[in-house]
């Protein structure tokens, strides 16, 4: 990636900017329609779009076609979308290329990406859509479901240091530079950091980039925040596609990032791991991620967002990577052999977050080992903060302390279930959700329904088990013992808090 000079790269930011080559303008270019077609992955009708564009909007059209569209242009409509680069320096630099009928193709991915207050502009390799036939070994990813999924969970208060292991084309590392003071991006791809480092200066930001597998490139050092996106995909060792494939068999890459993480982080600290891990024939997947905190001594919050049978599994990696038909097959076949080898059922797939203890914190770790699977449960910065604090407060809040709090139930749906019968409908079970909230459900009985419905943060929680008590005729204390579990398990879903 010599090409890729600062100077290219600085002239080639110019000329997307001026074209209004951004999230924004792309939008605004093509459509709601052409735009939501696009989205799903039908091209032709944003082809058409940017075919019929007004003279002011040629540029940008030039540079959808080719970048995001994959659409050949002449050499002439490339030169004046890109003046201040120039042709020739683009493809010395391997942004573009020349076909076999002297047109022009892109010969990286550039798209635009936005965190939602701020655009950026990624580069990246171009994926198996976008070229026929398999990706190179060294293969670069750019703005994928996974990253987009751990771009979204991170914690976003500001810190001192943050580490992007495995940063790729360094999409993590252009969400952190809003809230981190010193970013570390490492990767074992030289591709990678050429292009992580093409990134950077893309946006006018600059990171620290280590080669190097693993911890060892930030040997001894401590991190407040670590995110991770890794070769995390379960096979037999083997070391295919750097993007995907760590090397190490099954799912021991995973295991070794969480065993080591905590030596890394600051007190208080927190990483945050995509992962996958080997769920076997009658076993439970809690007990084998609970296997890799054990000795940690780090709080955690796991959740399994998917689970996929092998022939799926396998399926989806070597679609990925754009194989033909028959080495697919091949390919696939000897993986599924694999996989029956070692007796495994499925591969999951989540987010692993843990934190470090605090300084002179002495509360044992606290770990939460959850599926979680709605579409409309997606992990967010936020709600994954909140959930630590709610930890938290669980810990020191003694059940004296809550008696005597008052408490608030926050905004929430109360659903039932009713099945027919002789006499009408019979409900069967009620919970209440708290929309958006990740595993925020609860389920509810007559009493706790009217217990949550009583919470408005005016009295305190012992008063209003007082007086349900009065109403449905039992004795206080034991309908305190009774209540007491369900308003913590309510605390730790975010369904109550504690009032000010």
């Amino acid at each position: 990636m010599s090409g890729l000079s600062p100077s290219v790269v600085d002239a080639l930011a110019a000329d997307l900017r001026s074209a209004d080559y951004t999230t924004d303008g792309v939008a605004g270019l093509l459509g709601a329609d052409a735009g939501a077609a696009f989205n799903r992955g039908l091209w032709w009708s944003a082809l058409r779009v940017t075919e019929r564009a007004g003279a002011d909007q040629q540029r940008l059209a030039v540079l959808v076609r080719l970048f995001l569209l994959g659409a050949d242009e002449p050499r002439n409509r490339v030169s004046l979308a890109l003046p201040a680069a120039g042709v020739d320096a683009v493809l010395a630099a391997g942004v573009l290329e020349v076909t076999a009928d002297g047109t022009l193709r892109a010969g990286l991915d550039i798209r635009p990406h936005s965190d939602g207050a701020r655009d950026f502009l990624v580069i990246s390799d171009l994926d198996a859509a976008q070229r026929p036939g398999p990706v190179h070994r060294d293969h670069v990813l750019g703005v994928g479901a996974a990253s987009i999924s751990l771009a979204h969970a991170v914690i976003r208060a500001p810190v001192g240091r943050a580490l992007d292991l495995g940063t790729g084309c360094g999409i993590q590392a252009l969400h952190l530079d809003a809230h981190c003071g010193e970013i570390v991006g490492t990767d074992t791809n030289e591709r990678a950091l050429a292009l992580a480092a093409a990134t950077a200066r893309l946006n006018g930001m600059s990171w620290d980039l280590r080669a190097g597998s693993m911890f060892e490139p930030v040997a001894g050092e401590r991190f407040d925040l670590v995110v991770s996106n890794p070769p995390f995909v379960v096979g037999a060792g083997g070391l295919d596609y750097q993007y995907r494939d760590s090397g190490l068999a099954g799912d021991a890459l995973c295991q070794k990032l969480v065993e080591q993480v905590g030596d890394h982080l600051e007190p208080g600290g927190t990483a945050q791991i995509m992962a996958n891990w080997i769920v076997r024939d009658g076993d439970d997947w809690r007990d084998r991620v609970s296997g890799w905190l054990a000795d940690t001594g780090l709080h955690a919050w796991v959740v399994q967002r998917e689970y996929a049978d092998p022939v799926s599994y396998v399926s989806l990696w070597t679609s990925d990577a754009g194989e033909l038909a028959e080495d697919a097959a091949r390919r696939g076949g000897q993986w599924l052999d694999w996989f029956a080898e070692e007796g495994i059922a499925g591969i999951g797939m989540g987010m692993i977050t843990v934190r470090a203890p605090r300084r002179g914190e002495t509360r044992p770790p606290d770990r939460v080992l959850e599926e979680i699977t709605g579409a409309d449960e997606a992990l967010t910065g936020p709600e994954v903060e909140a959930f630590f604090a709610r930890r938290e407060y669980l810990h020191d809040t003694s059940d004296e302390q809550l008696l005597a709090a008052r408490l608030s139930t926050a905004p929430v749906f109360l659903e039932e279930q009713s099945l027919p019968g002789p006499d009408g409908w019979q409900a069967v079970g009620a919970a209440v959700r708290r929309p958006g909230g990740p595993g925020a459900v609860l389920g509810v009985d007559e009493v706790s329904r009217a217990l949550l419905a009583g919470c408005r943060g005016e009295v305190p929680l012992g008063m209003l088990i007082e007086l349900l008590a009065g109403v449905h005729g039992v004795d206080a204390d034991a309908l305190a013992a009774a209540a007491l579990p369900v308003v913590r398990e309510a605390i730790g879903r975010g369904i109550l808090y504690q009032a000010q």
